[in-house]
């Protein structure tokens, strides 16, 4: 069943087109990867998805609901949920209380002591239950990286927009990144990965889709995307086929 559908999805800055008439879908369960070299806009896409950004034209459906010029918090009640390509966290709350704060946003809000309890088992979850009570401003730059998953997950969200989550991770912490999307995607979580790192591509993902100067390059299955020529010219070099 497809989940999210994006059509001739345009935006603009100025004279710079940044997403340039993108058209993909996403099925249910599915984890999906967006790819492209840096400025192909991808992050600029996923801004569109979330509403962080007001599309130009186009549109974007996820299930019966469409999202274009909605405000990002009644998408999020829909059930899109992300993380930052540069972390965001509330650096004077509390990592508990920041994964809290997520789950205001969600279609059946939860607070007090519900909510405490939650968080907890969502700390645990992204390997943090032991900094609950720390000021997410102390944290080091990788476990705030996993608070903000925390808190995006505290909106119980239908599909989850990742966007280099797994950069800057040691070879062991990356096979434990890889492995908890794989039990969020068992768990019948859909995900859009933005990603360089490409074992975790290969390992993680159906599908891909590749963009170049703000368009779709390519769309398909993994292993033949990235095997693509015009994609490795464009994007991972010969070194990476």
């Amino acid at each position: 069943m497809t989940l999210l559908t994006i059509e001739n999805l345009r935006k603009s800055f100025g004279g710079l087109k940044a997403v340039d008439g993108l058209s993909f879908s996403v099925q249910q369960g599915e984890v999906l990867g967006l790819l492209g070299p840096n400025g192909s806009g991808k992050t600029t896409a996923m801004n569109l998805v979330s509403g962080a950004l007001k599309a130009d034209s186009g549109s974007v459906r996820l299930g019966s609901h469409e999202l274009v010029g909605l405000p990002s918090y009644k998408i999020a009640r829909l059930g899109v949920a992300r993380t930052f390509q540069l972390v965001r966290v509330l650096g004077g709350m509390t990592c508990s209380e920041n994964v809290q704060a997520g789950m205001a946003f969600r279609a059946e809000p939860s607070f007090g002591s519900d909510a405490a309890r939650e968080a907890l088992q969502l700390l645990e979850l992204v390997g943090l239950r032991h900094a609950a009570d720390i000021p997410a401003g102390d944290m080091t730059y990788i476990d705030q990286k996993r608070l903000e998953l925390a808190r995006a997950l505290a909106l119980q969200p239908k599909l989850l927009l990742l966007d280099e989550w797994l950069a800057g991770l040691n070879p062991t912490e990356l096979q434990v990144g890889i492995e908890l999307i794989r039990q969020l995607r068992a768990q019948g979580l859909t995900v859009i990965l933005i990603e360089h790192v490409m074992d975790a591509v290969r390992s993680l993902c159906d599908r891909c889709v590749v963009m170049f100067a703000g368009a779709k390059l390519a769309e398909g299955e993994t292993s033949q995307v990235l095997s693509q020529e015009e994609v490795i010219t464009a994007y991972l070099g010969a070194p990476h086929a």
